[in-house]
């Protein structure tokens, strides 16, 4: 979560705006160490909002470059005619 929130520049407030979720939430989520933890609402929204951004989540086995999870910015496809 930090990872995606320093790509987009967020910090914990605003990006608890951006998916619907009191700041205690995100505080609480970002704290649990290497696996997120939360009730599967809050996790949708929170992934949901992300991938709104421009965040990709990179899961484990997933085509990385490292090799494990993370994130990253979305790849953006060319427009025709644009």
């Amino acid at each position: 979560m930090r990872a995606a929130r320093a790509l987009l520049g967020l910090d914990q407030r605003s990006l608890a705006a951006a998916c619907g979720l009191s700041l205690p939430t995100i505080q609480r989520m970002e704290s649990s160490g290497g696996v997120v933890r939360g009730n599967v609402d809050s996790l949708t929204k929170l992934i949901e909002a992300l991938e709104r951004a421009g965040i990709e989540l990179i899961g484990e086995g997933a085509a990385s470059a490292g090799g494990g999870r993370g994130v990253r910015m979305k790849r953006v496809a060319a427009v025709p005619g644009g």
